[in-house]
């Protein structure tokens, strides 16, 4: 490594490098930063508190689709369970997956709790 070092006015020491080298340096700081990510990631999966999504899921999702179904279908539960497993209303549910009627932060509170997701995974 080719540093150079300076002592400004007010006596701070810096450090002066050539521009490839500050770029490798802050590859190496990235990397070890993504490091740590996956590390978490690795635990809270081993943990139960994170899953794999399969892309078909993610794929649905990002098309547009009810968010609720989606999770549903994903969890392989039908209308009439989930309603159940959420304290609502089976009609009300299916009006909320049909886009018929919007589900209150309450309501969708518990359809997520159900569903084992957060609430910012439905909306």
């Amino acid at each position: 490594m080719t540093a150079q070092f300076i002592m400004t006015a007010t006596g701070e020491r810096l450090v002066v490098l050539p521009e490839a080298e500050y770029a490798a340096l802050l590859a190496i700081a990235e990397d070890a930063e993504d490091g740590e990510i996956v590390r978490e990631f690795k635990r809270k999966l081993a943990a139960g508190e994170e899953e794999l999504v399969p892309s078909a899921v993610v794929d649905r999702i990002l098309n547009g689709e009810n968010l609720v179904r989606v999770w549903r279908e994903h969890r392989g539960l039908t209308v009439s369970a989930l309603a159940q497993m959420a304290g609502i209303a089976q009609p009300y549910l299916s009006q909320i997956e049909t886009g018929k009627r919007e589900g209150t932060l309450q309501t969708m509170k518990k359809i997520a709790d159900a569903l084992k997701i957060t609430l910012d995974d439905l909306v």
